[in-house]
C-alpha cells in the first residue's frame, strides 16, 4: 500500500516530464495521449475535483485516463468515475485511491505541498505502518496523515486503532 502513494507521484512527475503539463489538467490530452480533455480542465497547475470524485468531468478523474494512455499506469481508459466505480485504482483492501490538489482539500487540515494522494479503507495497523514507512509514524503530523473516514477538517488521528478503517493521505 505504501507503494501506491509513491506510484502516484511517479505518474504525475513522469507525465509532467513528458508533456510539460499535469495529467488531469492537460487541456491538450487529446493531442498528447489521445485522451479526453476534462470539462473543467483549466491547465492552471491544479488537479481540480475531490480525490474521491464521482464526477467523470473532474480533473481528479481524468488524471487516470491520462497516465494510462501515456503508458505510466495500467487500467481501462474509458472514463467513468461514477459512485462505486471500478475505473479509479483500488488499494489491496479494495479502498479507492485518488489524487487532487491541496487547494480545496478539506478532510485533513494543515497539509503542505501541491498535491494530495489518498487511499481509503485502510485498517489502523496498516495506516501506522504506511505512516512509519513514508513519514514520521504519527497520524496527525507530517506529510502522511490518517483520518477518520468521512471526517471533515480533522488534523488526523495520532494513533489509529488497529481494527478501524481510515483514510490515509500523503501530500507532496
Amino acid at each position: 500500500m505504501a507503494r501506491d502513494f509513491q506510484n502516484v507521484q511517479l505518474y504525475i512527475n513522469g507525465y509532467q516530464d513528458r508533456f510539460k503539463t499535469l495529467p488531469g489538467d492537460d487541456h491538450s490530452a487529446d493531442v498528447h495521449v489521445g485522451g479526453t480533455n476534462p470539462a473543467n480542465g483549466a491547465r492552471n497547475g491544479l488537479i481540480e475535483g475531490a480525490w474521491n470524485t464521482t464526477e467523470s468531468a473532474d480533473e481528479s478523474c481524468a488524471i487516470w485516463q491520462h497516465v494510462r494512455l501515456a503508458g505510466l499506469s495500467s487500467g481501462t481508459t474509458l472514463i467513468n468515475c461514477a459512485a462505486n466505480n471500478t475505473y479509479q485504482p483500488r488499494n489491496a483492501d479494495g479502498g479507492l485511491i485518488g489524487v487532487q490538489s491541496v487547494a480545496g482539500f478539506t478532510e485533513i487540515t494543515d497539509m503542505r505541498g501541491a498535491y494530495i494522494v489518498c487511499s481509503d479503507a485502510i485498517l489502523g495497523r496498516l495506516a501506522t505502518q504506511i505512516d512509519t514507512t513514508l513519514d514520521d509514524g504519527a497520524g496527525n503530523s507530517g506529510a502522511v496523515r490518517v483520518a477518520v473516514r468521512g471526517a471533515v477538517a480533522s488534523a488526523g488521528v495520532a494513533v489509529p486503532a488497529d481494527g478501524t478503517a481510515y483514510v490515509v493521505c500523503m501530500s507532496f
